[in-house]
């Protein structure tokens, strides 16, 4: 049992996609990718996602940062102002991901059903 245990943890894909694969990751790793100049300040994301509260996206954003997926600079301004943006990590999953979300408006009406 402990080797199944040992070996579930060290598996590549749940420990690479637990670290993106949340409700929230991926809509802001594809705004930052959308964006014109590819840096947002945190209003700026936070505006296109409503449904998303303060906590949640500050969250969302730490660990993608923690996960080398998304780089935060801080500019020594009064007030500070903060900018995120895509990693070279970050944005080598970008096709990725973007394939899974033309799969998912192909497949939309077939996987979301009330």
């Amino acid at each position: 049992m402990a080797d199944i245990q040992a070996e579930y943890l060290a598996c590549p894909i749940r420990q690479v996609v637990s670290r993106f694969g949340d409700k929230w990751s991926m809509v802001v790793l594809f705004l930052l990718n959308r964006s014109d100049t590819g840096v947002m300040r945190f209003n700026e994301i936070r505006r296109l996602m409503t449904d998303c509260s303060q906590k949640m996206l500050s969250q969302t954003l730490k660990n993608l940062e923690q996960s080398h997926l998304v780089h935060r600079e801080v500019f020594p301004e009064v007030p500070p102002r903060v900018e995120y943006s895509l990693t070279e990590t970050g944005k080598s999953l970008m096709p990725a991901l973007l394939a899974l979300i033309e799969w998912g408006k192909e497949h939309f009406n077939e996987v979301v059903t009330d």
